[in-house]
């Protein structure tokens, strides 16, 4: 037998022995190396890919200067945990992170390591802060698998499943979707209804969305609802915590997503792509707000850990120094033209939808009814990996391929994956 199939054949083995079912896997590949915009099997086989770790790899794979970074920290100390002593990468990535949100406000930061940490601890802050208990949501977003953050996603399947009963004095509201005729005004109408119906606005601690809904289907929120809404919550003293979680570090096209809109939050949410692959979170937030929870309130033994913030400084230098947030913009542009000239004959890609490199397409089976076809939208995620290209899928019905390319990646390799993508999709729309 061939020693690389043998190989696979093992992985899967011990994968369908030893790993829980519930961890999914979105391509049944086994990754041995990965640099840049690709990664490789263990049978050799280069895949272009457009997931990045589900947009944790804005610089791409191993960029050389996060990996520089991380072995010089590891030389020093790889964990001393924050909250027995301090350390220099945390105290800058703090500052650092401080000025991108809101510079020369003052804002403080805290670091965890999941982006679920992020959410819980924004929610914490926010209650310590107003001394009230409700938080508004919306349908759709998603902001993780503990206890609140599922109560706290817009989605039923599959992330609550039977994992209930949920976290109390959580409410839901529309998100704006053009596409399936939610305005602006229809969600904050609603947001209206919630105050008038299910909870007082003097009993809300906090408003969380995504600027742009990430697993929820990419569907960006419009400027003149992240006004109105920040409007809203200063009216009422409700905290506005926006989750970057997705959106941050130059995925739209600017450093985080509420900056389309011109408003400030009060609290950001942030992970992913922040330290090139390492894991860390970190809440971003008006100083008086943050400071709410007294000592030991806050924290996590791995929460800003040495070599995350290491590869955490690395990632902003990176950006200074190549200019990334202007290259998201041309990457989007690529993408959507191309995508744009595939749905001219392809009727089945419902939505294109663009917010720099932040790129989608929602598959329907009917244009006019736009019946979502998840069917399909699986069938091209295959065949794209037979191609050649890694993609994933999201919305709330699963009939949503997105794309999350490095932002470092040529417009030769753009090109490619548009290649790939419309070899894809002609395949998969005959395999029904």
């Amino acid at each position: 037998m061939n020693k690389s199939l043998e190989k696979a054949q093992s992985a899967a083995a011990l994968r369908q022995t030893y790993v829980a079912r519930g961890v999914a896997t979105a391509h049944p590949v086994v990754a041995t190396r990965a640099a840049g915009a690709y990664l490789w099997d263990e049978s050799g086989r280069k895949f272009l890919d457009f997931v990045g770790g589900i947009g944790v790899l804005n610089v791409g794979h191993n960029h050389p200067a996060v990996v520089a970074a991380v072995q010089q920290q590891l030389e020093s100390f790889s964990h001393v945990c924050f909250q027995v002593v301090s350390y220099e990468p945390y105290l800058r990535l703090a500052a650092r992170l401080s000025e991108l949100v809101a510079p020369g406000q003052g804002y403080k930061s805290v670091f965890l390591t999941t982006g679920a940490e992020a959410v819980e601890n924004a929610i914490k802050i926010a209650r310590g802060y107003t001394n009230r208990p409700g938080v508004i949501a919306f349908r759709g977003g998603f902001h993780g698998r503990t206890l609140l953050g599922m109560s706290l996603t817009g989605m039923s399947a599959p992330y609550k499943q039977n994992f209930g009963p949920f976290a109390p004095d959580v409410y839901h509201a529309p998100y704006p979707n053009a596409y399936h005729g939610i305005s602006s005004d229809d969600a904050l109408k609603a947001l209206e209804t919630i105050f008038s119906t299910q909870i007082q606005p003097d009993r809300v601690a906090a408003i969380i969305l995504e600027p742009v809904q990430g697993d929820g289907g990419f569907l960006a929120a419009p400027a003149e609802f992240m006004r109105a809404l920040r409007e809203l919550t200063t009216k009422h003293g409700i905290v506005l915590i926006c989750d970057e979680i997705q959106t941050g570090f130059g995925r739209t096209g600017t450093m985080f997503g509420f900056q389309h809109s011109g408003i400030q939050p009060d609290l950001v949410t942030v992970a992913k792509s922040l330290a090139g692959g390492l894991p860390i979170s970190g809440v971003v937030g008006r100083a008086e707000i943050v400071d709410a929870p007294t000592p030991g309130g806050l924290g996590g033994t791995y929460g800003g850990n040495p070599l995350a913030c290491a590869a955490a400084n690395a990632v902003l230098d990176i950006f200074e120094q190549e200019d990334l947030l202007e290259r998201s913009v041309e990457i989007g542009e690529q993408l959507r033209v191309g995508l744009e000239e595939l749905k001219s004959s392809h009727p089945e890609m419902g939505e294109i939808r663009q917010t720099g490199a932040m790129v989608a397409v929602e598959f329907v089976s009917d244009a006019q009814a736009k019946t979502p076809d998840s069917a399909l939208t699986q069938r091209v995620l295959d065949t794209a990996r037979e191609e050649g290209l890694l993609i994933i899928k999201c919305g709330v019905e699963r009939n949503v391929v997105r794309f999350l390319s490095p932002l470092t990646v040529s417009d030769q390799d753009v090109a490619d994956a548009l290649g790939m993508f419309g070899r894809a999709l002609a395949v998969a729309r005959t395999a029904a």
